[in-house]
């Protein structure tokens, strides 16, 4: 029996009516993770634990609909006795001795990690490119990328090898490579899931979410990663989602906006078809399509580029080789442990981003770029509220391209590859909820497209991707592993 390309429901029934069991879907796991190592999805597995739990599970009579289910972690979840490397040198030796919150709540609801997936350093990329433990395959086309930065998360869940995986998203970082590997991705309301135990990028836009190959998917894992947590300062306090319980519920007549701002003709022809394609079967399903404005959204790619780095500048500060992570061995005094240990320890990336952040913020400058930045995406997140007024949901292309090759973009110009979030970026600043689901495929490569929600209404687009989902095949293809086996 073949467990490859199964969802979480559908392996979950296998379980449940015992066609297999706990320990030989971990096996299997394993087995066709070893099987496509090339695509390089993963840096760390948890073999030998997976089969421990994996065999507990065998002696318990509890049993809900993601018991025993394979997951695979970002590797920037801590997860304790278990590497947890950020992607970076820095981090190369790094054992978290506790869980992330993120972790922890499914491991209770009877997940089972398989282990850590490839990242862009730091989630500080739009490709997979910057990892330390080289570039993941896109499983659609060898030699293309994943997207980024939760490539690898987004690359097993493609290829098969595991039914869904955790991401983060700081400014499309979940969204971006559910696109371009064909799967559906949600970032949630900012607060929703707790990033205590999630090793921060930029605080105020990090947002932990799901990675699966269908909606229906996204809501069970969802409802599990959620709730409030007492660790994390911005944590909301409201309860677990439960939207798996609603999302068969009949379809409300939704109105669903189209950004006047993001002009179509800035797409190709063939993404510009696949839109009017979508629009059309949102239509048969019974909503109604407005055009509406968002002024300033213009302004979300340079406003995301200040506040971001600032961000990262102050969180990665910590890393100076003194108290854990890389040490240089190049170092004759406390100072130069601290220049060659960043030096050494830090992808080109990650060191653009620290010296761009601490520039915004130095003396002379944080008026000048900071200030003002945090000030237009107040006007962005109040162009978001004004717009929900007459709309429940707006819809927007999720990247303005489909996977690329390899060092095709960003290798003269790194801001190249900043604009691949054009269109994911506003909802990170706006703390809103944005999901991903596939919408059709240019030359053999997934196209996704964008639902975002109004504030903690992620059961509305979920449900909307649902009932997509219902109607079209988009998620349901398969890339061809050849290749890679």
């Amino acid at each position: 029996m073949t467990i490859q390309f199964l969802t979480i429901s559908q392996l979950s029934d296998l379980l449940k009516n015992k066609k297999i069991s706990y320990e030989e879907l971990v096996d299997e796991t394993f087995l066709l993770i070893k099987k496509y190592s090339s695509i390089n999805s993963f840096i760390t597995l948890n073999q030998k634990q997976a089969l421990i739990d994996a065999k507990k599970l065998n002696v318990s009579n509890d049993q809900n609909s993601l018991t025993g289910i394979p997951i695979a972690q970002k590797d920037l979840f801590c997860t304790k006795g278990l590497k947890t490397t950020c992607g970076s040198k820095m981090l190369s030796n790094f054992v978290p001795p506790y869980d992330a919150t993120v972790v922890s709540n499914l491991n209770s609801a009877g997940t089972i990690c398989i282990g850590k997936t490839n990242m862009d350093e730091f989630a500080m990329g739009s490709s997979n490119e910057t990892s330390f433990y080289g570039n993941v395959h896109n499983p659609w086309k060898e030699g293309f990328v994943p997207g980024g930065s939760s490539g690898g998360s987004a690359a097993a869940v493609a290829a098969g090898l595991v039914p869904a995986a955790t991401g983060t998203d700081t400014g499309g970082s979940i969204r971006q490579p559910a696109a371009l590997c064909g799967l559906t991705g949600i970032k949630p309301t900012y607060g929703r899931v707790s990033r205590w135990g999630m090793i921060a990028f930029a605080s105020s836009l990090d947002q932990g979410g799901p990675i699966c190959r269908n909606a229906e998917d996204c809501a069970l894992l969802l409802d599990a990663m959620s709730g409030y947590d007492e660790k994390d300062t911005t944590s909301l306090k409201i309860d677990p989602t439960k939207i798996n319980n609603n999302i068969n519920e009949p379809l409300e007549h939704l109105n669903i906006g189209i950004v006047r701002e993001f002009k179509q003709s800035d797409l190709s022809v063939d993404s510009q078809q696949l839109f009017s394609n979508t629009i059309k079967e949102f239509e048969n399903l019974g909503a109604k399509i407005s055009e509406i404005s968002l002024p300033n959204i213009v302004q979300s790619v340079p406003t995301y580029y200040v506040v971001a780095p600032a961000e990262c500048s102050s969180n990665l500060s910590r890393y100076d080789g003194v108290k854990y992570g890389y040490r240089s061995s190049n170092a004759d005094d406390l100072e130069s442990l601290y220049v060659n240990s960043r030096s050494e320890g830090f992808g080109e990336e990650v060191k653009r981003r620290i010296l761009m952040g601490t520039y915004v913020l130095s003396s002379g400058y944080y008026d000048a770029y900071y200030k003002k930045a945090q000030q237009v995406r107040r006007l962005i997140k109040n162009d978001f509220g004004n717009a929900f007024k007459e709309v429940d949901v707006i819809l927007t292309p999720t990247s303005p391209s489909q996977a690329f090759e390899f060092g095709s973009k960003g290798k003269k110009d790194p801001t190249e590859l900043y604009l691949e979030d054009l269109y994911t970026i506003s909802a990170n600043l706006a703390g809103l909820p944005a999901l991903s689901m596939p919408n059709g495929f240019i030359n053999g490569l997934p196209v996704g497209v964008q639902l975002i929600g109004n504030y903690l209404d992620e059961e509305k687009i979920l449900k909307l991707g649902h009932y997509f989902q219902k109607e079209t095949d988009h998620h349901l293809k398969k890339p061809n592993l050849e290749g890679f086996a």
